[in-house]
């Protein structure tokens, strides 16, 4: 096969894992009110599923790294699928709230992490150099296209049939795509990398590379660390209570859900997007725009919880969705390309943890805020300031400063 057709052969083969990953996944939301329903377990037991998620998908990236490196693709994506497979099949069974916890929080976290976008910014890193940030943006997206694929499909099975059959039929689907994945694909191929991969790896000393103990003591590491957290914090301190946050300003909750979903499809255009541009106008110019872009649409929340109007939202809307995923693309090409050698995935796993951390903390910081304050208006200041120390390091930190 030649190389160009191989390239787009692996673009197209993390999209598309990526894409079976977070979009079911996402679907855990659906199958929130029919476990309420027929359990009676409250709502704060069902949502905490998330939290677990998030930190298992987190917390599981240096391991997943690390396999990567150790034994390759077609070992980490099969065995994620297999893993989401199996998750989604013994969840048809559920029948106590720690099973719920641990097929959906701890097993579709840890899959979600072997088919996401650590293994693929490694893989894809060894068939792009000049467009990597073009190409992780489109791998990125497909989480957004998953979303608007699965759950609405999940939603239909649960309607028609109920919630054990939605996840019965995604199981049992998964399952049987997984010999494919292991053995379909031309995955040797796929590992060896583009020819000037391949050449680059040939020369004297290319094969030790950068460590993980190496990359740990550079300033470039930690900046895109602080990054990730930094932003997750400011990030998931509003968004978690976005919806909810409307209603109280004296929005409809249809509004407020269909504002939420409209973030939720713009933030994949901006995902699509933002290696394009990163790869056009240069990195440190795209990301302060987009940090700029999104204090904005922090400061017109402050707005809007004073002076509640269609207005101010339809100006939040774009502004906020649009800048909503710019920086995960950006920063995963960064590190892709910088930490380049055959430790590249544990490295960037390491990183990519820090984004957990950061989730965790703001959603716990957002709703602790709100308690202690009783509005939204400390939790805004607290994301701002969060907002401000993501962008520091490509302003402080010379090689991001300098970054091309």
């Amino acid at each position: 096969m030649p190389a160009r057709r191989t390239a787009v052969a692996v673009l197209a083969t993390c999209f598309v894992l990526n894409m079976f990953g977070r979009g079911l996944a996402d679907t855990y939301t659906v199958f929130l009110l029919p476990l309420e329903r027929e359990f009676g377990w409250t709502r704060s037991e069902l949502t905490g599923v998330y939290s677990i998620y998030l930190l298992v998908n987190g917390f599981t990236a240096p391991l997943v790294g690390l396999l990567f490196d150790r034994f390759g693709p077609r070992w980490v994506y099969g065995a994620g699928s297999a893993c989401l497979g199996i998750a989604f099949f013994l969840a048809q069974g559920l029948e106590s709230l720690w099973q719920f916890y641990l097929f959906v929080g701890v097993l579709i976290g840890f899959a979600v992490s072997l088919n996401g976008m650590v293994p693929g910014s490694a893989l894809l890193a060894r068939w792009y150099r000049a467009r990597l940030s073009t190409v992780i943006g489109i791998a990125f997206s497909a989480i957004g296209v998953g979303t608007m694929i699965f759950v609405p499909l999940a939603q239909q099975l649960v309607s028609q049939y109920d919630w054990r059959f939605a996840y019965r039929a995604f199981g049992i689907g998964l399952l049987l795509l997984v010999p494919l994945v292991l053995f379909a694909l031309p995955w040797r191929a796929f590992a060896a990398g583009h020819p000037d991969y391949q050449e680059r790896s040939r020369i004297p000393g290319a094969a030790q590379g950068w460590t993980l103990r190496t990359a740990l003591g550079t300033r470039i590491y930690w900046g895109l660390a602080q990054v990730f957290f930094c932003t997750a914090s400011g990030m998931f301190a509003i968004v978690v209570q976005l919806v909810v946050f409307l209603i109280d300003a004296g929005f409809s909750p249809l509004a407020a859900a269909t504002t939420f979903g409209v973030l939720g499809m713009l933030s994949s255009i901006s995902i699509m997007g933002s290696g394009f541009i990163a790869d056009r106008f240069g990195i440190r110019r795209t990301v302060t725009a987009s940090f700029a872009g999104t204090a904005t649409g922090m400061l017109l929340l402050m707005a809007i919880a004073e002076w509640p109007s269609i207005l101010l939202l339809g100006l939040f809307v774009p502004v906020f969705g649009l800048c909503m995923g710019t920086r995960g693309p950006i920063i995963s090409s960064i590190c892709a390309r910088h930490f380049a050698g055959p430790s590249v995935a544990t490295i960037y796993g390491t990183i990519y943890a820090t984004n957990a951390l950061g989730a965790a903390f703001g959603s716990l910081m957002g709703g602790v805020l709100h308690d202690l304050t009783g509005g939204y208006r400390v939790g805004l200041v607290f994301s701002l300031a969060f907002i401000a120390l993501a962008l520091a390091p490509f302003w402080t930190v010379p090689v991001l400063r300098n970054y091309r």
